[in-house]
């Protein structure tokens, strides 16, 4: 049946989409289930595991939601989030319609004065104290992209994978944070929002292990793949001056740590141009850096904490939570 001829409201149409998006996309998941050992549901975060599991080799353990993503040699696994950008809808400008992110025009008024969103972001559920002290279980953590190259030109899409350490001081030492000061103050008690790119993603040292670029022809580029995988970079530090978790005081706290002498009567933007000339002109290694950067944002927000923190959180964070 050529896709041209639907129409709602019809016997047609309604079987057709059940072989669409029902049957054909059943048979497929449950095809690569059978491979991956993950999930057979078919949702987007579970497309993520089933990729992870196989860009690294690595079979899951058929959880979904809840248990343990991917499973690793000598007994370890890690955890997969998935952040899907590509299908947001956004608006019209001028008349305020719905606008999906495939229209190029708006199909109201035709406008091309179109407001497009990508504030999704991988979200890190804590919901109770048993979950906050296994938080740091997972040997890794696998952080799934799926985004538009081009926000305004919505053709191209690009999917990576990052992978995070849990036991590195950007990752832990958010997540405790998160709980003890962010998540105990707030009534909803939501997830933690991780946003891409963005300075708690970028202090996490995350690896990017995969990448590749799917076009609007349904062709694939894999640019990255396991073996080739790079360190996310830090920007330069002036880049975070909006940033209002990086305080004054937390700069002098980054400059201490990696031993600078800075003027701190200075504004926050020259203090970060200081220090990022500091470090133009040294060797300092990146993780020490993103490290150091991490324990400024945090440590002095959670020492008080320290002795109510469980064992198996003081153990793994002992090296530089004391």
């Amino acid at each position: 049946m050529n896709k041209q001829s639907y129409e709602l409201g019809t016997i047609e149409a309604s079987e057709q989409l059940i072989h669409d998006l029902y049957i054909d996309l059943r048979k497929k998941a449950n095809h690569w289930a059978s491979i991956t050992h993950q999930t057979a549901q078919a949702r987007m975060g579970y497309v993520g595991q089933h990729l992870v599991s196989v860009v690294t080799g690595y079979r899951g353990g058929r959880s979904g939601a809840r248990g343990k993503d991917l499973i690793l040699p000598n007994g370890e696994y890690a955890e997969i989030k998935t952040c899907y950008r590509v299908d947001q809808l956004g608006k019209c400008n001028d008349c305020g319609a719905r606008v999906a992110s495939i229209e190029l025009f708006c199909p109201e008024c035709r406008s091309a004065n179109l407001q497009r969103n990508d504030d999704s972001k991988w979200l890190i559920g804590i919901r109770h104290k048993e979950e906050f002290a296994s938080i740091l279980e997972p040997k890794y953590y696998y952080l799934v992209l799926f985004e538009f190259t081009d926000l305004n030109s919505p053709h191209t899409i690009r999917s990576s994978i990052w992978r995070v350490e849990s036991k590195v001081p950007g990752f832990s030492l958010c997540m405790i944070d998160y709980y003890v000061n962010i998540r105990s103050s707030s009534p909803s008690k939501a997830p933690f929002n991780l946003w891409p790119y963005q300075l708690k993603f970028d202090v996490m040292r995350p690896y990017l292990i995969y990448r590749s670029l799917i076009t609007q022809d349904d062709e694939i580029e894999t640019l990255i793949f396991p073996g080739e995988e790079e360190l996310h970079p830090l920007k330069p530090l002036t880049d975070y001056a909006r940033s209002r978790n990086l305080t004054p005081e937390k700069i002098l706290k980054f400059a201490e740590y990696q031993g600078f002498q800075v003027d701190g009567t200075q504004s926050k933007s020259k203090l970060l141009e200081a220090i990022q000339n500091s470090l133009d002109t040294g060797q300092s290694d990146p993780h020490l850096i993103a490290d150091n950067l991490a324990k400024a944002l945090y440590l002095d927000g959670i020492q008080y904490h320290h002795s109510a923190l469980p064992p198996s959180i003081r153990e793994k964070t002992a090296f530089y939570l004391g």
